[in-house]
């Protein structure tokens, strides 16, 4: 069998999320039978992680294992997207590894969170509509405090399964562009819903509702009632995903 390393990227509104669903179409499911169509052969893809319904992937790295071992190649490549919805694309298909993990094997992802504030029908599906004012400096200073390793349990989807809610943030910053804001954040890992709950947290700091002291103490009390609201899904993106070097060199580099 020979592993294969997917780089692709999709839109999520018409999908319940990457994970595959008993009664919701999603991404995984979408891939998992273009590639077992084509090679006429049962394909599993395991993804880097799971985006929720109508989150979005500007950038995306997958798995799977097939008996045919000559499938890193343009013509295949084209025939896959060839099958695959308009809303799905898969940017290379690499040989790697047999025990290359496309999960467990990064050590990185960034995600970016997109804030329109005036109408705009071209961005209703991939971005969030908020007239409020905000202060981004405000935004920005606050967003210094996650920065380091801590207990994200104030922004997690309760009653996950996960064995730890220790997170580290490398990167957390605010920008302005036009009438956009956008917040961009980067982590060894995300638990369930914290990009989204980090961000309505932060708009509170922009609308001048809460300060730095008001984000220490959330992260100490461990409790999601204790932050702020969790921001729709449209303006959500998966944007970066990083490997070590010898288990995979990424080859596209996502413009969002």
């Amino acid at each position: 069998m020979q592993r294969y390393f997917i780089e692709m990227a999709y839109k999520g509104t018409n999908y319940h999320g990457w994970q595959i669903q008993p009664n919701g179409v999603t991404v995984q499911a979408s891939l998992e039978k273009a590639l077992s169509t084509i090679c006429r052969e049962k394909i599993a893809v395991t993804g880097a992680g799971r985006t929720d319904s109508g989150v979005h992937a500007s950038y995306f790295v997958s798995h799977f294992d097939s008996v045919i071992t000559t499938l890193d190649n343009p013509v295949f490549l084209q025939h896959l997207n060839g099958f695959l919805n308009k809303d799905i694309v898969v940017y290379s298909i690499n040989k790697v590894k047999d025990n290359a993990h496309a999960r467990f094997d990064a050590f990185s992802r960034k995600y970016r969170y997109f804030i329109h504030q005036n109408k705009n029908p071209f961005k209703q599906e991939t971005s969030w509509l908020l007239r409020s004012d905000l202060d981004v400096d405000k935004m920005n200073e606050v967003s210094k405090l996650l920065i380091g390793t801590h207990d994200f349990t104030s922004f997690s989807k309760l009653h996950t399964d996960v064995k730890t809610n220790n997170c580290t943030i490398d990167f957390a910053q605010w920008e302005r562009k036009g009438d956009s804001v956008i917040f961009t954040v980067r982590a060894n890992r995300f638990l369930r819903n914290m990009v989204r709950a980090i961000v309505g947290t932060l708009i509170l700091a922009g609308q001048n509702k809460i300060g730095k002291e008001d984000m220490v103490r959330i992260l100490k009390l461990k409790d999601r009632s204790s932050a702020g609201m969790s921001v729709p899904a449209q303006g959500l993106f998966l944007a970066d995903i990083r490997y070590p070097d010898d288990v995979f060199k990424k080859g596209y580099n996502s413009k969002i």
